[in-house]
């Protein structure tokens, strides 16, 4: 009878503790939430033309017909929210990716979910098949599902099943060989040649309204289908077996979490191109603040996503004014140490 009283006085200090780490999980998500309102803010005041901030605010809440005020109401306010959906949809896949492998490295640039989506809308552009982006969604939804078996099915045959290595080199020789095909149609019509340049390396620039009406009924689906995942991702993080005891359906969770990557990546790569190294890099930064639970962490992925990318879309209108430098290039350049940083650690290094 005396383990009675000491599990209890054990089991005490348990909820304030949980209590206080979701207090803190809320306040960095907070943090978070302001960081992206001020990056937005600052979208819509930097470019060729900067605008002051309270210009930006009385052009927001007013309107009018100052140049101004079109430029930011026209321009930059459709371009922002494109960004700020690109950039959680990633962000999101990013982190879903990582918890149903259960693989710290995984990322849809990575694994070759991109590339995939890359292709398809690359061969429908050469055939004719598809021409706005309304169009090119369902191809790179296509090809990256398709991308999406064929990693696994490289990386997860023969012994040993599917590593994080063996996974990120299945993901890059998949993307070398796609990358190859693409450059093969591509060279042969020198106009859809410089259309994939413009578009490969990742950018918010020349697009805004068209292409957020087209991709974000697909992201708020797979963002949805998500957040649905949350807690099964969880049980999952313990293992396939210790899943199935908690009452988690695994078969299904990897399939829902399969159909939710597919449907936020072929959305994001469709609307602005490949983004390299976003996907891999806020699920971590999130994780070290909030922890595992797979509910702070999509969340936490979908702020620090869309704050990453409004963020290197700022500075590339910034480096090379009164030009602008791709989106994609500045969240590679901002996201490759990080991806460094993590192959270099011991305990990832050996897996």
């Amino acid at each position: 009878m005396p383990a009675a009283p000491v599990s209890a006085t054990a089991a005490a200090p348990a909820r304030p503790r949980a209590g206080r780490g979701r207090l803190a999980a809320g306040g960095g998500l907070a943090l978070g939430l302001f960081a992206l309102l001020l990056a937005a803010l600052l979208s819509l005041a930097v470019g060729a033309r900067a605008i002051p901030l309270h210009d930006v605010i009385d052009a927001l809440l007013h309107g009018g017909g100052s140049e101004q005020a079109t430029i930011v109401n026209s321009v930059r306010v459709p371009r922002t929210l494109l960004g700020i959906v690109v950039g959680a949809a990633i962000g999101v896949a990013g982190a879903l990716m990582q918890a149903l492998t259960r693989n710290p490295l995984a990322d849809p640039g990575l694994l070759g979910v991109n590339a995939g989506a890359s292709a398809a809308v690359v061969i429908a552009l050469a055939a004719g098949a598809a021409g706005a982006t309304s169009g090119s969604i369902w191809f790179a939804f296509v090809g990256a599902a398709a991308a999406s078996v064929a990693v696994y099915a490289i990386g997860g045959s023969g012994r040993g099943g599917s590593t994080p290595v063996r996974l990120a080199l299945a993901g890059t020789a998949l993307t070398a060989a796609l990358t190859a095909v693409i450059y093969g149609i591509a060279l042969s019509d020198p106009r859809l040649l410089q259309q994939y340049n413009l578009w490969s390396v990742g950018s918010l620039g020349n697009r805004g309204r068209e292409q957020l009406d087209a991709i974000l009924p697909f992201v708020l689906a797979g963002a949805l289908l998500a957040l649905l995942l949350s807690r099964p991702l969880n049980a999952l993080a313990l293992g396939d077996d210790s899943a199935r005891a908690l009452g988690a359906r695994v078969r299904w969770t990897r399939i829902g979490g399969a159909l939710a990557i597919t449907l936020l990546c072929g959305a994001a790569t469709a609307a602005a191109g490949p983004m390299y190294f976003l996907g891999l890099t806020v699920p971590h930064v999130g994780r070290a603040v909030c922890g595992p639970d797979q509910r702070w962490v999509l969340a936490y992925s979908a702020v620090l996503g869309a704050a990453l990318m409004l963020v290197a879309d700022v500075i590339g209108r910034v480096v090379v004014r009164p030009g602008e430098l791709q989106a994609g290039v500045m969240v590679a350049i901002i996201g490759a140490p990080v991806f460094i940083a993590l192959v270099r650690r011991k305990r990832i290094a050996a897996l």
